[in-house]
This record gives structure tokens, sequence and C-alpha cells, in this order.
């Protein structure tokens, strides 16, 4: 079976943090089956400004990058490409929602009669739910558009029940596929969990106001001195320069390190005793995921898919708007953070290992090519 991926950027463009991997992660398991052939088209934009490119590195598969000029993702090339490569495949996993290559994607293979895919990576979520979500006439526009081009055979991915009602919501009587995204279970190291007394928290994440950090900063002003806040990721320039200013009043009890990957991030998630997110709006959270596969409790919102959090054990979901941020904090802080930390490490095992999210892509494009999508939601 030969499955088409189309996104605006791919691995190793890392600058959009989890849907980057998650992608990567099912185009690598899907590419592994002996009877599924897989193909990439996608842009080689590697940031904000047009000069950032990918540096490309071996994948197993072929994985076109085409030369972006503008914007997040204008690429002519990937509109040279696609009508070919829309014709070679049996399913089209299109990826992202208000995209340059999003309405071309569905209207071909609306007309050559392909099945697709549809993964919006949260962005109908964040329109539906955050009110300051930018550009919303334009963007309703392009809804309109997509739902008149796609083809019959369209489902909507998504990655929790949460994402799907609010995504529904912006495309009325689309299909469903709830799929969660996987994590990496990494090789269980021992940690100390708040040594000499210090509760430290973390946060790893894209730096923008959907994600609460303000609120986590301004939460920190009501905690004691030992607690102190490690700041990951980036974003907008001058969003960044509002936080670090907001944060000046703490000295070193806030630090902010910039992005971390691999072998950084892991140290980074090995000297947390909390990770934190407190979101207003999240489809998935793998950062919530990477946090729990690591050992570390997460606290995090009722606007993120991860309310099980309190039923596991393995830390808690509050509202961001009513609840106390700094009294769950110093809750959590104070309670079993090795026994929460290892119910969540399990749950990621049992339930969000690669091997179980690549199985069912697998058979939601096998159900979708013989016309019989089991997994499919009206």
């Amino acid at each position: 079976m030969k499955i088409l991926h189309v996104s605006p950027s791919f691995y190793p463009a890392t600058f959009w943090g989890g849907p980057i991997f998650s992608t990567k992660a099912i185009c690598d398991g899907v590419a592994a089956m002996p009877d599924f052939s897989l193909r990439v088209l996608t842009t080689d934009a590697a940031g904000l400004a047009v000069s950032d490119r990918v540096r490309r590195v071996p994948m197993g598969y072929p994985v076109h990058y085409a030369y972006r000029i503008a914007g997040h993702s204008v690429a002519p090339g990937v509109l040279w490409h696609l009508p070919a490569a829309v014709l070679w495949a049996d399913v089209v996993h299109l990826t992202g929602t208000y995209s340059f290559a999003t309405l071309p994607t569905l209207a071909l293979a609306r007309g050559l009669g392909r099945p697709v895919v549809w993964s919006p990576r949260g962005a109908l979520q964040a329109t539906q739910d955050w009110p300051d979500a930018p550009r919303k006439t334009a963007k309703r526009l392009f809804e309109r558009a997509a739902q008149k081009l796609r083809p019959k055979g369209c489902v909507l991915h998504v990655t929790a029940a949460m994402e799907a009602a609010q995504s529904v919501a912006r495309l009325p009587d689309i299909r469903t596929a709830v799929i969660p995204n996987c994590v990496s279970i990494p090789p269980l190291v021992g940690r100390i969990f708040r040594p000499g007394g210090a509760l430290r928290l973390m946060y790893l994440g894209r730096l923008h106001p959907k994600k609460g950090i303000d609120l986590l900063i301004a939460a920190m002003g009501r905690l004691p001195d030992y607690v102190t806040l490690d700041i990951y990721g980036s974003g907008d320039a001058a969003y960044e320069a509002t936080l670090r200013a907001a944060a000046a009043e703490y000295g070193t009890r806030i630090r902010f390190h910039g992005p971390v990957q691999n072998a950084a991030k892991a140290l980074a998630f090995a000297r947390a005793d909390l990770f934190v997110l407190p979101s207003h709006s999240e489809n998935f959270g793998i950062v919530v995921a990477e946090a729990l596969a690591h050992g570390l409790p997460v606290l995090t919102t009722t606007a993120t898919p991860w309310r099980r959090l309190d039923l596991i054990g393995a830390g808690a979901c509050i509202d961001p708007l009513q609840d106390d941020l700094a009294g769950a904090i110093a809750r959590l802080g104070a309670g079993d953070l090795a026994g929460m930390g290892a119910y969540g490490r399990d749950w990621m095992i049992r339930d969000f290992s690669p091997e179980v999210m690549v199985a069912r892509f697998a058979a939601l494009y096998r159900s979708l090519a013989a016309d019989e999508p089991q997994m499919v939601q009206a």
C-alpha cells in the first residue's frame, strides 16, 4: 500500500515542536512495515524566517523538501510535485490546516478519488477555543473552502475526544478518528526528588500566550523561595521579552534556557521535580507525555486532554481560570513525587508507545483504502 504524507514542514525542522516528532514517528513506523511504501512531500522550512532551512538527514524513505519562498510554508515546488504524488498514492495523509498546500491537496485527492487522513495538529481546536486566535475571519473562509474541496473519503485525525469535538465545530459533518500521539520511552534512570528541600518546576514548549506561562510566572510570587522554575523553549521575540521582564523580579528563581533537544532535553527532565503546563488550549500536549515517560509528575489544566492524570495518580489537572495554580503546585510538591512519576511512566508504556500508535494508523490506512473505515466516527 502506498502512503503519501503532505506536510508544511518535516523533520529535522524541530522548531515547531511535538507535531514534527509525531509525524516522523508515524512515517518511520509505517515505512518499516513490509506491505507499505511511503513518501513525504514537504518544504525546507526550519523556522519562522524564510532563510531558516533544514539540514537534510537520511530518512530511509523518500522525502522531497520543496524550496520555501515566503510565509511558513509557501513553496511552489510542492504544487509542482503534488499531482503526480497524489496519483501515485493509495491514501494521502495531510498534516496542517491553514497552510499553503492544504486546499490543493484536498482538491487533488477529491479529483483523483484518493482517501485522505487529515491531521490538523490542533489548529482547528485552537481557533475554536482560543479567544485571541489571529485572523479568525480568514480562517473561517479557509475552512469553508476546505469543506467544499475535501473528498468524501476524508477523515480528520485527532489526538483526543476534546480535539474532535472542537474541530468538528469548525468543520461540521466531517468524520474523525482518534489516535493519540506517541512518546518514546527513555531508559529508566535514578532521580532524586526535591534535593535539599528544593522544589524544581519545569516548563518546556513554545513560548506563546495560549500556553499560560504568564500564569506560571505570576504563581511564583505566591510560592516560597525554595521553589524554582526552569523555562525551556522559544517563540515570538517580543512575547519572550515580556515573559523575561515579568520574571526579572524573581532573580535566579526563574531561568530561561532556550530550546533543548535529545540528551539536553532528557537532562532537563532529570533535573526537575514537577512539570507544569498551564495551557489555555492543547490538542494533545506531547510534552506532557514526554515528562511522564521520564518519570516526572505533571500539573496541567482541564484545557488539555490529560484529565486522567488524577485518576492514574500521575499528577493533576486544574481549571486555568478558576483554580489556584500556586496552591496546586504546593499540594503536589508536598506529595509522593516518586510514586506519581512511576505511575505516569507505566501509563505511557502501556498506552502511548510508538508501536501502539503506528499499528492504529496502519489499520486506518488499510480501512480507508478498502473503503471500510472501521476506526472512523461520523
